[in-house]
């Protein structure tokens, strides 16, 4: 399969976009006072929150350039409808995560109605245009026709559910980034596989503005992205499934963020994913229970007589995302 060259000018501008603007936020944010706690650091600075509205910006900036590629250079206006939809969900759920962040995630931020509500709104432009395959194969009973419960029903649940769960896997300085990359690098690679090149553009455009921002935000943090980042990253998770029809794999993909769900239910989903810091710069459990992967992470390297640190949870986190992802092509694709 021939790879047009032209088609990574979208993302190198994105990536661009995102370093160049990056610093420019974070200087900003400090100056209106939006800073948030670096909760993993023992006496720790504040740090610049919400750059995820830069990652966004970014991804805007990618998608219309691709847009354009295909207006002007291919003279080409198939998928411009779909193009369209995945930047209006993404907006309306960068919003929707702007708002939340603005609430603050230490008060609560949006409640549970709100948050479905909202994200159910961002849901609408792809049940509008009828996005998808209504046939789906499902795990043990194979193909099954939805009909028109698929772009009225279960869109929008898979919209809600990726977006407001994504973020449930957070609060270690870089995890939420990187979980984001490997992640829908995975699901771009299918998309190629599958001959549907143009999901891969959208995917590799989200992931480099992803790179950029990761630059700023591994340890020590010098931003945090916030849910307006993680609402729209997971949010593509869904798009991409159901776009490219490839939503078996999608959701074994998910497979970390749906543990977390269920470790995070024991606790009401109330129970942060931050260790304790330590003067010596480890961790130790917040919690009396295991509540979340990156508590499961730290016991059991203390388990092992290895000191547990922000970086080592971080980095295993993304190699069991990365194991994940090996596994599913291995299921699905080979």
């Amino acid at each position: 399969m021939m790879v047009d060259t032209f088609l990574f000018i979208p993302a190198i501008v994105s990536f661009l976009v995102t370093i160049f603007l990056m610093p420019l936020w974070i200087n900003k944010a400090k100056q209106i006072g939006l800073l948030w706690d670096d909760v993993n650091k023992f006496n720790s600075e504040k740090v610049a929150g919400s750059g995820g509205i830069v990652v966004m910006l970014s991804f805007i900036i990618g998608m219309s350039l691709f847009i354009a590629y295909r207006v002007f250079i291919l003279d080409n206006s198939s998928y411009l409808i779909e193009i369209l939809a995945i930047s209006l969900v993404l907006l309306i759920l960068g919003i929707v995560g702007f708002i939340d962040d603005l609430f603050g995630w230490q008060r609560g931020g949006l409640s549970v109605k709100s948050r479905i509500i909202m994200c159910f709104i961002a849901a609408i432009p792809l049940m509008a245009i009828n996005a998808g395959k209504s046939l789906v194969s499902l795990p043990l009973i194979g193909f099954v026709d939805f009909g028109i419960i698929y772009p009225l029903i279960l869109i929008p649940i898979a919209i809600i559910g990726t977006s407001t769960t994504f973020n449930f896997l957070a609060g270690f300085n870089g995890l939420e980034a990187g979980q984001g990359i490997l992640t829908l690098s995975a699901l771009g690679i299918v998309a190629f596989l599958t001959g549907q090149s143009w999901l891969s553009v959208v995917a590799l455009i989200m992931v480099v503005s992803l790179a950029g921002f990761l630059l700023f935000n591994f340890s020590p943090a010098r931003v945090f992205p916030g849910d307006v980042l993680t609402y729209p990253v997971g949010g593509l998770i869904a798009v991409l499934a159901i776009l490219g029809n490839f939503e078996k794999i999608a959701l074994f993909f998910f497979i970390p963020f749906i543990i977390e769900v269920i470790l995070k239910s024991r606790g009401k989903l109330k129970k942060s994913s931050f260790g304790k810091p330590n003067k010596d710069g480890s961790l130790s459990l917040r919690h009396d229970r295991i509540y979340g992967l990156t508590h499961l992470t730290i016991y059991v390297l203390q388990k092992l007589n290895i000191k547990p640190t922000e970086v080592k949870v971080t980095l295993i986190l993304w190699a069991f995302n990365i194991l994940v992802v090996i596994l599913g092509f291995l299921l699905f694709i080979i």
